[in-house]
């Protein structure tokens, strides 16, 4: 009888745990639903003064979002929102639209994949992993396991990242064919610059590294075709 108990107590707090980290994902969602609509009315902005309007309330929705995305536990999402983070400041500090809808194309795309990233991550929260094992006794251990799942690694993160990346090197390409010349240079420097800032951050995730990685590279090749600007 008191292992039953012991059984059932478990199961109750391991139910209140998920029902918690679910509503922390719903809230989270609908904070980058809201992101992402303010990044969107950044880039369909016709103007750089009305662009950064919409930007800096993105950014704010952020700041004030963390606490819930961090609730929620879903690492990529949260990896991916903070990238968007950096690239809404980037935006805001330009001084071409040009410019600035690179950035904010870069950081739709965090939000999307932050998006998804949740709704993948909620998916796993309604199917307890106790099914198959009610007798698990390391809860902790066992919630880490779970959001280990969400997290893609290796092969497949390098994937997720490298495709979120494809609208950048899109961008960055039109950007060196149809922008004058130092202005592109310059902008393609600033990004190159703040990659390398970033990759020199202690204890940094691999998400976080590999991101910066191949943004870095990726920028490298349109500084090499601009090299004749510096000049």
């Amino acid at each position: 009888m008191k292992v039953l108990r012991i059984i059932l107590m478990f199961l109750m707090l391991f139910s209140m745990s998920s029902f918690n980290m679910s509503k922390a994902c719903e809230y989270a969602g609908s904070n980058i639903g809201y992101i992402k609509s303010q990044t969107e009315r950044a880039l369909a902005a016709e103007d750089i003064n009305t662009s950064r309007f919409y930007a800096y309330k993105a950014l704010n929705a952020i700041e004030k979002s963390k606490e819930q995305i961090e609730a929620c536990g879903c690492e990529y999402a949260t990896e991916s929102i903070y990238e968007g983070l950096d690239n809404l400041k980037m935006a805001t500090r330009v001084t071409s639209l040009n410019s600035a809808k690179i950035l904010l194309t870069r950081a739709l795309d965090n939000s999307l994949g932050s998006l998804e990233a949740i709704r993948d991550h909620d998916e796993h929260l309604g199917g307890s992993m106790y099914a198959n094992d009610m007798l698990a006794m390391n809860t902790k251990t066992a919630e880490k396991d779970k959001l280990r799942m969400v997290l893609p690694v290796g092969k497949e993160l390098e994937r997720k990242i490298d495709l979120s990346l494809v609208n950048y090197q899109n961008s960055l390409n039109e950007v060196v064919n149809s922008v004058e010349c130092k202005e592109a240079y310059e902008f393609a420097s600033k990004i190159y610059a703040h990659c390398e800032q970033e990759l020199l951050k202690p204890k940094l995730t691999e998400a976080k590294k590999y991101y910066n990685l191949r943004t870095k590279q990726i920028t490298a090749l349109a500084l090499e075709q601009l090299k004749d600007c510096n000049k």
